[in-house]
Order: structure tokens, then C-alpha cells, then sequence
């Protein structure tokens, strides 16, 4: 097993003994399979972020973890080795711990893993749950800084969060479904969570309801969560939903599995006359373009990831203060007739 970098510095990404990664490379044995995977995983990470090994400048440690579908977080891993050099001369390097399920033991026994191997901060998206909460709370009592992405942990000691508002967010949804619709006829529409774990997930719900509410009564919601935004699991909630509700005719997609929603109304043999989704990944950019969707509620996920790295930099006395506290993520209406460039997605 070849590799350009220094033993210390596979040992550092890794989170494991130099003794532990000279076993690995010079395949020695006698290492579990799930280290053998994560120093494979750091020499990969080190490949791709090769621009800021060996720079000069005081180096910080990232660690990134998500538990999110990987079509999100390709995107925002992509999003985040972008930024890292117009961070110089700070040098960042960035570990990743990325799924797209993980229980409550599992997040907790990662954040606790990453509290004993050393950070200089965390990049966070995780279920609003009290352990998870708790131990955030023990990461910055140990003078690690968490920066919570997407979806918050408000009542944890998390130093910020960094994404757009969720609750504003939904109401945008709701606006553009109502319009869209047109008729004022009683109508559904069915409203996908990945999970209602989520912090992020339930402000856009809130937001959707109360829009609706407010302004388009005739339009009522049919909820199906816990699909993980996983195309398998997805599809399989929103074929019993449709086979159950014949007047929906509409979809606000809140956690993701859109082609596999898309695909459930084909084989359902059902209109879907508006669709809208979040996030420009690899899959909406190409529903977007085939006309399936109408419109995604994007936010800058570079600009995003420079802020979040930017928390970490100030937690750690490597930038100033801020005067007052960043402000949210703009939303941005994509369409199929004004989708930006993104890196490697279009």
C-alpha cells in the first residue's frame, strides 16, 4: 500500500497510533477490519485535500460528522475541500464520519471518540435528541467547538449554527405550492421528512403548516417520515401514501428520495403537478433538469462550509471576534431556468 505522506500525519487523519498505521500499510495484520477501513479512508482524505498537507501556517483538525444520505453529503464534502484553501493561512484538514443512518450510541460513542482523539472543532448535523445534546455539551467542555450545519441542537453548547432558516423555509415551500396550484379546490399535499428527529426538518414542517393555514385552506397535508431520505425506504412510504390518498397532488419534499417520489407517482400512474425539494444535489440538479421537479430551496453550501470553518477559526483565537452574530443562509428559488454552476454536478 503506497502513499506520498508521512506515517504522523495518515496517524493524525486517521485518529489512530503511527504504530497502528505502519501495521495497516505494510499489511502486517492483527488490525481490526474497521481500522484497517478508516486509515484507508484517511489516505484517501489526504489525497484529496493534498493541497494542504505540507503548508505552512498554524494547522487546525476538522472533524466532519453527518448522518445524512450520501447524495447530501458528497455535496457538502465537495463544498468543504473547495473552501479549505481560501482559508490560507490557516491551514484546515478536514476528517470525515459521514452515514446515512446512525442509532443515537452510534453518534454519541463517534462524538466521544473524537473528544479523546483531539480536535480543533466539529462540523455537526445530527438528530435533536438529548444524548446527542449531552454530548456536544461534553465536546466543548473540553474546549472543542461545534458548529451545527443544516439542522441545529439549540438547547446544546453548540458555538453557532450554519444554514438558512428552516421555519422560513417551509413557508417559502407553501407559497410557491399554493400559487402553483392555482385551483382552490380542497387539494393534499404530501409533505416527506427523513426523519422527525431532526431539528431543521421540523422548523420547515412548522413553517409549511402555518403558511397553509394562514393563506391556502383548501390545502391540506399528508405527512410520511423515516425514510432516511433513502431511495428504497422513500419510495416504499410514499406508494402506501398515495395508494391511501387519492387527492394528493403535490409534494414538499423536506428530507430528500426525490427521484425515488418522483418514480412513485409514475408507477402509481398519478399527476404531480408542483414538487418541491431542498438542496441542489447531484439528483435535483438532474430532476430539475427533466422538468420532474419544479423547484429546489437551495443554499450556498461553499459559502456555507467558509462560515462554519471561519466559527472554528474564531473559537480557536485564529480570527477576530465578530461585532454581532452572522446572519442566516439566504434561500435561494432554483428552477430549471436559472440553476447555478455547482462543482462537478452540472
Amino acid at each position: 500500500m503506497t502513499h506520498p505522506f508521512p506515517v504522523k500525519v495518515v496517524a493524525l487523519q486517521a485518529g489512530v497510533s503511527v504504530a497502528t498505521v505502519d501495521r495497516v500499510i505494510k499489511q502486517r495484520g492483527g488490525v481490526h477490519a474497521n481500522t484497517v477501513r478508516r486509515v484507508k479512508q484517511a489516505l484517501d482524505e489526504l489525497a484529496r485535500q493534498s493541497t494542504q498537507v505540507g503548508l505552512a501556517g498554524r494547522k487546525f483538525m476538522l472533524d466532519v460528522l453527518m448522518v445524512a444520505p450520501r447524495r447530501f453529503t458528497d455535496a457538502v464534502r465537495l463544498a468543504l475541500e473547495s473552501e479549505l484553501p481560501s482559508l490560507h493561512p490557516a491551514v484546515l484538514r478536514s476528517r470525515f464520519h459521514l452515514h446515512e443512518t446512525l442509532d443515537v450510541d452510534g453518534i454519541v460513542d463517534l462524538i466521544e471518540r473524537i473528544r479523546k482523539n483531539g480536535s480543533h472543532g466539529v462540523l455537526l448535523k445530527a438528530p435533536d435528541l438529548p444524548a446527542v445534546a449531552e454530548a456536544v455539551n461534553r465536546l466543548a467542555a473540553a474546549g472543542i467547538p461545534v458548529v451545527t450545519l443544516v439542522t441545529d441542537l439549540p438547547g446544546s453548547a453548540r458555538r453557532s449554527y450554519v444554514g438558512m432558516d428552516n421555519r422560513a423555509a417551509g413557508e417559502t415551500a407553501a407559497c410557491l405550492v399554493g400559487q402553483w396550484l392555482g385551483s382552490r379546490k380542497k387539494q393534499q399535499v404530501l409533505v416527506t421528512l427523513s426523519s422527525n428527529r431532526f431539528h431543521g426538518e421540523e422548523e420547515r414542517e412548522i413553517g409549511f403548516r402555518r403558511a397553509l393555514r394562514e393563506r391556502h385552506r383548501h390545502l391540506s397535508i399528508v405527512e410520511v417520515s423515516e425514510g432516511h431520505g433513502i431511495d428504497g425506504a422513500t419510495g416504499a412510504l410514499v406508494r402506501l401514501a398515495l395508494a391511501a390518498h387519492p387527492d394528493i397532488t403535490a409534494v414538499y419534499s423536506i428530507g430528500g428520495g426525490n427521484a425515488a417520489i418522483v418514480q412513485a407517482f409514475a408507477r402509481a400512474r398519478r399527476p404531480c403537478q408542483v414538487f418541491i425539494g431542498h438542496d441542489l444535489d447531484a439528483d435535483n440538479v438532474a430532476l430539475l433538469k427533466s422538468g420532474a421537479i419544479q423547484a429546489v430551496l437551495h443554499h450556498d453550501l461553499g459559502q456555507d462550509m467558509r462560515r462554519a470553518c471561519q466559527e472554528i477559526l474564531r473559537a480557536q483565537g485564529a480570527l477576530p471576534a465578530l461585532a454581532q452574530s452572522p446572519s442566516l443562509s439566504a434561500i435561494q428559488i432554483v428552477t430549471p431556468w436559472n440553476l447555478p454552476v455547482l462543482n462537478g454536478l452540472n
